[in-house]
């Protein structure tokens, strides 16, 4: 039986749309079918290598050329601050961090939730360095008002950019941005800049972003960041933040050398995000998908180990190792032109927002 993710079922969608029989070929019709007959190429090959490299089972195999003892480490007096670390990948991030004695501090958005989360990771590690914090990340002031606060009282060494939300439906925040963006890209810019001062003061600082595989399947469109043109479908959204997310780590790495930097895919991971935001996806792949710590293996890899910070800066990781940010022959590389306007324009955005 033939398995298909949210993009599939939505390009199937627009496909009909463009090709309906009798219609003119325009000159609009054409580039729109060009579009997609090279969207359908990435997600097939995408998809292909997802079965053989994304699940459970591409975890295990990749795992074999692990080396354990790039995680045998003590990290008593370094400080971690993890986005999202309420469940998922971001909570077994934060526990393998507790359970090595770091000064963990959870970001999150609901403070019951994030409160079991500490307790749980406190009685799990029996390290008291556990601290919570709430913060929602698609409210640009609101991630101004604590990395100032969080700065003034505290240091850091490492920053793990995990939160992200997939929200189905085009949605603004309170601040007038499109939910998605506002999270996944704006709130994690914000973030990473506003706390690179502390973290330039701090010894062997990095910054962990985690982005998706997903990526692959889109080039950068910085004409329609906030997805104001066409048909909304989250799950495409999502693929273009996460890809954002992959060329803010590439140019931060090239002008900020004091901090290492990367960015990484967990594989298809069975967390509460992936039942809730994509259930289809979800129930049909659920035996094959990796557990949250196998997902966050490579997060903590990252955060703590010295193999990862003699990698170069600004790559992009699977499973311990540094992988291609294109697909072969998909097209989807951006130009520097409009790398530099994608920055420019989250800098306009996030100072607009700056208390």
């Amino acid at each position: 039986m033939k398995q298909q993710t949210p993009d599939f079922q939505v390009q199937a969608f627009f496909k009909q749309q463009i090709t309906k029989p009798g219609a003119p070929t325009t000159d609009e019709q054409k580039l729109q079918q060009r579009v997609w007959k090279m969207s359908i190429f990435r997600n097939t090959v995408w998809f292909v290598k997802g079965l053989q490299e994304y699940t459970k089972s591409g975890y295990e195999a990749a795992a074999k050329h692990f080396a354990p003892a790039d995680l045998d480490v003590n990290l008593s007096g370094r400080s971690f601050m993890i986005t999202g670390a309420n469940s998922g990948i971001g909570k077994a991030t934060a526990q393998e961090i507790a359970n090595r004695g770091g000064i963990v501090h959870l970001v999150c958005r609901n403070k019951g939730r994030a409160e079991a989360a500490k307790e749980q990771i406190v009685e799990q590690s029996k390290n008291q360095n556990v601290h919570v914090h709430i913060v929602d990340m698609s409210s640009a002031r609101q991630v101004w008002e604590f990395a100032q606060s969080f700065s003034q009282n505290n240091g850091l060494h490492v920053l793990i950019n995990n939160a992200g939300c997939m929200v189905n439906d085009r949605e603004l925040t309170e601040e007038g941005l499109e939910k998605n963006f506002a999270t996944n890209t704006l709130g994690t810019y914000i973030l990473t800049t506003a706390l690179m001062p502390a973290l330039k003061k701090a010894e062997d600082p990095r910054v962990v972003t985690v982005s998706s595989g997903g990526m692959l399947t889109h080039k950068l469109n910085v004409d329609d960041l906030q997805f104001e043109k066409g048909t909304f479908d989250g799950t495409m959204a999502y693929a273009q933040n996460k890809r954002q997310q992959v060329i803010l780590t590439e140019r931060w790495a090239s002008q900020h050398k004091e901090i290492h930097f990367s960015s990484m895919h967990p594989g298809w991971a069975d967390t509460p995000a992936v039942q809730s935001s994509m259930p289809s996806f979800h129930a049909k792949m659920q035996s094959r998908l990796r557990t949250e710590a196998m997902g966050a293996d490579t997060v903590v890899w990252l955060a703590v180990s010295q193999a990862a910070v003699k990698q170069p800066s600004g790559l992009f990781f699977q499973d311990r190792k540094a992988v291609a940010t294109h697909l072969p022959l998909a097209c989807s590389r951006s130009s520097p032109q409009e790398e530099e306007k994608l920055q420019a324009v989250l800098e306009e955005l996030a100072l607009k927002f700056k208390p």
